[in-house]
């Protein structure tokens, strides 16, 4: 799970707190915040214009990629939903449309974030 944000957006150094807080009542996901400005590198060419962006990852697949509501309660849900799929249904759903068929690679955080 990352969250894509820039410290100079307000939206973003308000919604930190509670992505830390829900990562804490989510001990089994990696939580991980990622300064795009910061930390070029990991975002590489992915084009964030909308704040907070989220990925979400099971092992190297991308479950979702894009923007997101800063709701703390839709990630909750979102997460919820994710983890309630078993290994063969998550990579169902990731073949599932074009879309997610091309965050695959694309939009893969966790393969960038450093060691």
């Amino acid at each position: 799970m990352a969250c894509l944000c820039a410290e100079w957006c307000g939206t973003c150094r308000e919604y930190r707190p509670e992505f830390v807080r829900l990562g804490e009542r989510f001990p089994q996901v990696a939580f991980v915040w990622v300064d795009i400005e910061d930390s070029p590198e990991v975002v590489d060419d992915l084009d964030v214009e909308n704040f907070p962006s989220i990925v979400i990852q099971r092992g190297n697949d991308v479950l979702f990629y894009g923007p997101m509501l800063p709701q703390i309660g839709l990630l909750e849900r979102l997460i919820q939903t994710y983890l309630a799929l078993t290994d063969e249904e998550a990579r169902a759903y990731v073949q599932g449309n074009s879309e997610r068929l091309a965050w695959q690679g694309f939009a893969d955080i966790r393969g960038r974030l450093p060691s």
